[in-house]
């Protein structure tokens, strides 16, 4: 008898937490329907022939590396603790963090090399001891927590932590300071170097793409008097050229553009000082560019 059909892809995703979410909504804008009810560890999207497979953000690295899966979503800080071979093929622009060096407030530390001897708690071995080496810490005693690792500060059980820091809360509320930042991460799509169906690799990842493409930009129309046309363009390059039509005023041109989120309100400003009128912000759900 034959085994089951082998998935056209298969990608690891997070499987609890805020990773877990923004992955699962990451791929369904890219068309794949992810059923992830309960304790299930994989789903295979029927439209695609694509599995889905949940797994601790920690272990996905390695089965990337391994050719287990194709793809993977993790963290960037977690690829580079792991030092295994795996192509980095998208930032994904979520999942936002620092890799920090903490101490206690009143700890006498004033730069990493001070913490030559000392006892250093973390979950990332490799980097805070490439760190603390390249600092002039050689001696510096790392030792593995899987646990609370910003409480063993107070607790006398540690002297400084290598930890993830999002917003800082979590240091304040245990008495601690950041006295470096080691490196900024944030959630990468990794995947193996020789995958069994190239073909659909790369079909996912130009639908991943539009979906990052669309997050960044917002589809603008507006009309524009014909004299300040060439003013409009250099405000709204578009990410080639904007597109312009004739209306019923020959006084009047229409142009849609794509134009980046974060530069938008700046830009409709510009619009009406050059007396742009009906400007007008269309949500984009997916985009090839």
């Amino acid at each position: 008898m034959s085994g089951p059909a082998k998935p056209a892809l298969r990608i690891a995703v997070p499987s609890k937490g805020r990773l877990r979410e923004r992955s699962v909504e990451l791929l369904a804008q890219a068309g794949l329907r992810v059923r992830s009810e309960g304790r299930r560890l994989h789903s295979v999207c029927s439209e695609t022939g694509i599995a889905v497979i949940f797994a601790h953000t920690q272990d996905i690295p390695g089965l990337v590396a391994e050719g287990a899966v194709e793809l993977g979503i993790t963290g960037s800080d977690v690829v580079l603790e792991k030092g295994v071979d795996v192509e980095e093929w998208r930032r994904l622009g979520f999942g936002r963090c620092r890799l920090s060096l903490a101490v206690h407030v009143d700890a006498p530390y004033q730069r990493p090399s001070d913490l030559g001897g000392k006892r250093v708690g973390t979950k990332f071995l490799r980097l805070a001891a490439e760190f603390l080496a390249r600092e002039g810490a050689r001696d510096a005693h790392t030792i593995e927590i899987q646990g609370a690792v910003e409480a063993m500060v107070p607790l006398g059980l540690v002297d400084a932590i290598v930890e993830i820091v999002e917003t800082g809360t979590s240091l304040v509320e245990n008495d601690l300071r950041e006295l470096a930042v080691i490196l900024d991460a944030e959630t990468v799509l990794i995947g193996t170097r020789a995958p069994h169906d190239a073909v659909a690799r790369d079909r996912l990842l130009r639908r991943i793409d539009g979906v990052l493409v669309a997050a960044r930009y917002s589809l603008v129309e507006y009309n524009c008097p014909a004299k300040s046309i060439d003013q409009a363009r250099r405000i709204t390059p578009g990410f080639s050229a904007p597109t312009i039509q004739q209306t019923g005023d020959p006084a009047w041109l229409a142009v849609k553009v794509l134009v980046e989120k974060a530069e938008l309100q700046g830009v409709i400003d510009r619009l009406e000082e050059i007396g742009c009128a009906a400007i007008l912000e269309t949500e984009v759900r997916h985009a090839r560019l």
